[in-house]
């Protein structure tokens, strides 16, 4: 059996996160974490109906916040839901971490 040299190992394991970020829960749900002031992952591709989830594993509150829009509150090692629209391609952020982005893309 060929050993793999560190290149095609590091390029194989990438691609093993890569897909991993992307991959969608089989209930019809998008997990999202938030740690170390992030979203992980930041861009998100939903369809209408489907439920996005995030998880707040930072020790403070953050918000789910699209300027004009919805905002939701998410409070330290807490999980909160919700359900995307039609509407929802849109981008957002924490309102109270401003740096902390992240888009939603609403798929057919």
């Amino acid at each position: 059996m060929p050993s793999l040299s560190r290149r095609q190992l590091l390029a194989t394991g990438a691609a093993v996160l890569a897909s991993h970020a992307l991959a969608r829960a089989h209930n019809g749900t998008v997990h999202v974490a938030i740690e170390k002031l992030a979203f992980l992952p930041a861009d998100i591709k939903v369809k209408a109906g489907e439920t996005i989830e995030w998880t707040n594993r930072d020790p403070f509150s953050h918000t789910a916040t699209v300027k004009g829009g919805w905002d939701i509150l998410i409070p330290p090692g807490k999980t909160i839901t919700h359900v995307a629209t039609a509407d929802d391609s849109v981008a957002y952020y924490c309102r109270f971490h401003p740096n902390m982005k992240g888009t939603i893309t609403i798929i057919a």
